[in-house]
């Protein structure tokens, strides 16, 4: 399966600022089985955009915008391939759990098994592994899928009932979240109480009208994969309950959201931002020709268009208007 994405991220400043600088992570990956064929980010106001990959092989893009700007409009546009996952048994062997921990002595998994910024053990997630029954048993395949789906009945999907730095104890103690929260809440699980190898995973997923996922249709997605003996590293999405497939689009891995964020960086000036973000992912049951455009969804033009004006700028004040300014302000009682 083809997909198209297109991720706009419009940042408006409530006052001009005069310098920003930011790095995104919007490049899908391509390892296991999924493929990116081509990627394009612009920026406006229009900049030099340079690249690396970090220590976890995630494309990183920065850029340095000098100069009073009023709004930063980024478009990230990728087209990637994606092949149907091997499938995942129902159970393993009882000996699987050997297997598990002969794998993670020989390997460098540590930066996976410690507790990471969004990942530490609380009283409240102590309480949730006592109430979901957390440990050891049947085999590493079983328990995860169970607390897959046990995560998913236990916490409601709710937009915007936490934010993106909040600690896994306001989802805890609210009983609702997001993709973000219920990805961290398992992956501290899975280390904790399970001693597996666990990642978080930012990316996107595809909706189609026979799903029914939680998630939002427009944004982007998370989910966690655990290293499993025989399999690899198996994707579980707690968010919807289920194994990550060919509807999961992978763009970016670490041990939490600090190190996968698809936008982080800095403003100079004083001014308050407001963020919007719109996502669409497309299929495609083959490849465009190489000079054939992506399609277009009917409203992305117009999106985009919206996001892309400038801000309304008041008018520049006359010769005459200055003036009168300037003796008004010299005849202003002093307080």
């Amino acid at each position: 399966m083809y997909y198209s994405i297109r991720h706009l991220t419009k940042f408006l400043y409530s006052n001009a600022v005069s310098e920003s600088m930011l790095e995104t992570r919007m490049h899908p990956r391509s390892d296991q089985n999924q493929r990116c064929l081509t990627f394009h980010l612009s920026v406006s106001p229009r900049c030099r955009v340079f690249s690396y990959r970090d220590h976890l092989a995630n494309h990183v893009h920065h850029f340095d915008i000098p100069g009073q700007h009023g709004q930063l409009v980024i478009v990230a546009e990728s087209l990637v391939e994606v092949k149907p996952s091997a499938e995942i048994p129902a159970f393993l062997t009882p000996e699987a759990w050997g297997d598990l921990d002969d794998i993670v002595e020989q390997g460098d998994y540590w930066e996976m098994l410690f507790p990471s910024e969004f990942t530490e053990p609380t009283p409240a997630l102590e309480d949730l592994a006592k109430k979901f029954d957390v440990r050891r048993r049947d085999d590493p395949l079983m328990a995860l899928n169970r607390l897959n789906r046990q995560i998913y009945e236990y916490f409601d999907y709710v937009p915007k009932s936490t934010k993106v730095d909040s600690p896994i104890d306001v989802a805890l103690g609210s009983r609702k979240g997001v993709c973000q929260d219920f990805a961290h809440i398992m992956t501290a699980l899975v280390r904790w109480k399970l001693q597996i190898p666990c990642r978080y995973v930012s990316g996107y997923l595809f909706h189609g009208e026979s799903d029914t996922d939680r998630s939002a249709h427009s944004a982007t997605h998370a989910w966690v994969e655990a290293l499993i003996p025989g399999l690899g590293w198996v994707g579980f999405d707690p968010t919807n309950w289920l194994v990550a497939g060919d509807r999961h689009i992978r763009t970016a891995i670490g041990r939490d959201y600090a190190d996968v964020p698809p936008t982080h960086g800095i403003f100079r000036g004083r001014a308050a931002s407001e963020l919007t973000v719109a996502v669409r992912v497309t299929p495609s049951v083959g490849t465009p020709q190489l000079d054939q455009e992506l399609p277009v969804p009917e409203d992305w033009s117009i999106l985009v268009e919206k996001a892309t004006q400038l801000p309304e700028q008041a008018p520049v004040p006359t010769r005459q208007q200055q003036m009168a300014q300037q003796q008004q302000a010299i005849f202003l009682p002093k307080i």
